[in-house]
């Protein structure tokens, strides 16, 4: 299972024991929130794509989503979520339980700037009821990322 993979993943740094496990679902934004007692933008969303064949992850609050245009300037090229599938074999998580925690190599993490609003923030752990929360120092170093980008807008409300 991919949590036993992130468990072992944040082992090293001595983290593994502070990933909450529930009894309930958090495998969107909304369930999330609802499982932690926290609002909806605290969750660390993680967002799976392809830039010149190579995987890579998009870390960004539960507020936002992707600006087409801000993607497009950063990574020079359409932004094209990966399939269910595709995940699962290319980042080593299914959807859900995506992270920055304990992927594949070769897959690039970038932290959106929406998240450095907060003091804390709750990614998932690798599965669909899973997740540790962590400050952004944290995040920044357990997710091995490679830098910060901006690439996301706030939605709107219907």
């Amino acid at each position: 299972m991919a949590i036993e993979r992130v468990k072992e993943y944040l082992r090293q740094y001595g983290m593994e024991e502070r990933i909450i496990e529930l009894s309930e679902s958090s495998a969107t934004v909304e369930l999330a929130a609802q499982a932690l007692h926290c609002e909806p933008e605290r969750i660390a969303k993680s967002l799976s794509f392809m830039v010149n064949d190579s995987p890579i992850l998009v870390i960004c609050a539960g507020d936002v989503k992707i600006d087409n245009a801000k993607y497009k300037a950063r990574f020079s090229t359409k932004a094209k979520m990966l399939s269910a599938e595709e995940v699962q074999t290319l980042i080593g998580h299914a959807v859900g339980g995506v992270c920055p925690f304990g992927i594949n190599d070769g897959v690039n993490v970038y932290l959106d700037e929406s998240l450095k609003r907060f003091t804390t923030v709750f990614p998932a752990c690798g599965s669909a009821n899973s997740a540790i929360e962590l400050s952004i120092p944290e995040l920044e170093q357990y997710s091995g990322y490679r830098e910060w980008v901006d690439v996301c807008k706030i939605k709107q409300a219907i």
